[in-house]
């Protein structure tokens, strides 16, 4: 079973880590799923060095049923994705439906947020380390961390991991 067809949302918020959004929208729509960037409202976002996206749609346009997949990018959009309550119960629901849930770099906070990582085995930029595991995640320095429906991962360098194992995951 592929990925076509699968619904995935990329998150997004000004100060965005511009590979880890543009990295995964690109290698899974390659792959067949129908990704759909958002943001908390339907609206230009910058990435951490400028480089623009047009969200396809607001968070108040995205039913969690309907998502197969949400991909939770770093750089400083996940300190302020989390504040938006919306965001925070969006990706809470997800995971809770047993659908993909998969955060890169300093997305761990959103998942501090949303209250999903205890007893998770994760990864996440080493800077967020203690709030992760503060959260109830046992956190280990790998390239890439699965856990039931969660996959992790560091940094920029581990996207070819993250989206390998993101992709294989949407595929079961």
């Amino acid at each position: 079973m592929g990925i076509t067809g699968k619904k995935a949302v990329v998150l997004v918020e000004d100060g965005y880590q511009d590979l880890e959004v543009w990295y995964p929208l690109l290698r899974l729509r390659e792959a067949g799923a129908k990704v759909v960037s958002v943001g908390p409202e339907k609206r230009l976002y910058k990435g951490k060095n400028g480089y623009p996206i047009e969200v396809d749609a607001g968070i108040a346009e995205i039913k969690a049923e309907e998502t197969d997949a949400v991909v939770i990018p770093g750089g400083w959009a996940p300190d302020r994705l989390r504040r938006d309550k919306r965001i925070v119960e969006f990706v809470k629901r997800v995971f809770e439906q047993k659908k993909v849930v998969s955060s890169i770099c300093h997305g761990g906070s959103l998942l501090v947020s949303a209250g999903i990582l205890k007893g998770k085995e994760a990864t996440s930029f080493e800077a967020i380390r203690d709030d992760m595991t503060y959260a109830g995640a046992k956190w280990v320095d790998q390239e890439v961390v699965v856990d039931g429906n969660l996959v992790t991962s560091r940094k920029p360098d581990d996207l070819p991991a993250f989206c390998r194992e993101t992709i294989k995951l949407l595929s079961k």
